[in-house]
């Protein structure tokens, strides 16, 4: 178990990490060109109308005391108010981040699932030209950006071949019996199977389009990690003793070779929520990363700010999470 000292350690750091991107994202957002009071503003407004809206957000004064205001509201839980919609910012942020955790998750699961398959095919048929194919494909994978693979698979199974739905979360005709914006998790609570299979229906695609290129980057450490294992004296030993190589790959080299894998795993699962936004837009998916491009283009600078911390905070979290877990996993950290 980690010493107090070091979890401490490590919360200290999330705590600077936070708080150097709430200067960052504050202050680079300021100097961009654009006003996002004029854009509120309706033809013909006077200077008090200009001075009111000022006030409103905190536009009247000095950036630094905007940032210490500002920062003073996150630690209360007030993310400020936005400025398109006129709705608080930890509402409208907290409203989408379930359909993005959902979307992240499929897709993780499909990566984990794609990766592990082809790491166990090609150490079972190392050296044929399936494993040589194998990593060809693992190649074109990580060649090819998602937002081109969800292009594609528009293309292919949205108007040539139309099985799956090509835009939105869900259909608009049903009616949601929800209390959570988790619908795929509650519509499995609810024995609801119909919305399910719409939801899933709406997800595979974008999902599949994330999941591609972290599969073939799983696929090639834990394929790498399984080869470097199989030649440890307790495989071969277990080799003796007459067991087959199905065996062998799954109950002895696997468990010691998956450690790594799993760290990869859970730190890329950070960047696959952050690579959400292109592909979020491109199918019309109602989550964080369409509502962060919106929030972009209207210049909405409380939801921009609300939006990078939530992100920030999600990223940290991740991130200890991973090493506590490869802590307890690995005896040699436990006491690190």
């Amino acid at each position: 178990m980690l010493q107090t000292r070091v979890l401490l350690t490590r919360l200290m750091s999330m705590l600077v990490t936070l708080f150097g991107v709430a200067v960052i994202v504050f202050f680079v957002i300021r100097v961009v060109p654009g006003n996002p009071i004029a854009m509120m503003l309706p033809p013909g407004a006077g200077e008090e109308d200009i001075a009111r809206l000022k006030a409103l957000y905190g536009f009247d004064k000095s950036i630094p005391e905007q940032f210490f205001i500002w920062v003073g509201g996150v630690v209360q839980g007030d993310f400020g108010t936005s400025i398109t919609t006129r709705q608080p910012v930890l509402d409208l942020v907290l409203g989408r981040l379930p359909a993005t955790l959902e979307l992240s998750i499929m897709a993780l699961v499909i990566a984990v699932v794609m990766g592990g398959f082809l790491a166990l095919t090609g150490t079972r048929k190392r050296g044929t030209k399936v494993e040589a194919a194998i990593d060809v494909s693992n190649g074109m994978a990580l060649s090819v950006p998602d937002f081109l693979w969800g292009l594609l698979f528009i293309l292919l199974f949205g108007v040539l071949w139309p099985i799956f739905h090509i835009s939105g979360r869900v259909s608009p005709a049903l009616d949601l019996p929800f209390s959570t914006n988790f619908y795929l998790f509650e519509s499995v609570l609810r024995l609801r199977f119909d919305i399910w299979l719409d939801l899933v229906a709406h997800m595979f695609m974008p999902a599949l389009a994330l999941a591609i290129p972290l599969a073939a980057i799983i696929a090639q450490l834990l394929k790498q990690s399984l080869k470097e294992t199989m030649h440890q004296d307790y495989v071969t030993l277990s080799r003796t003793h007459g067991y087959g190589e199905n065996h062998v790959i799954t109950r002895d080299a696997l468990p010691n070779a998956i450690l790594p894998t799993l760290t990869l795993v859970g730190v890329q699962f950070t960047f696959l929520i952050g690579g959400t936004v292109i592909i979020e837009r491109l199918f019309s998916y109602e989550g964080l990363g369409n509502m962060a491009i919106d929030a972009v283009i209207n210049r909405d600078l409380p939801l921009i700010q609300g939006i990078v911390i939530l992100f920030a905070v999600i990223f940290t979290l991740v991130n200890l999470l991973v090493d506590l877990t490869y802590a307890a996993l690995n005896p040699r950290l436990r006491h690190g």
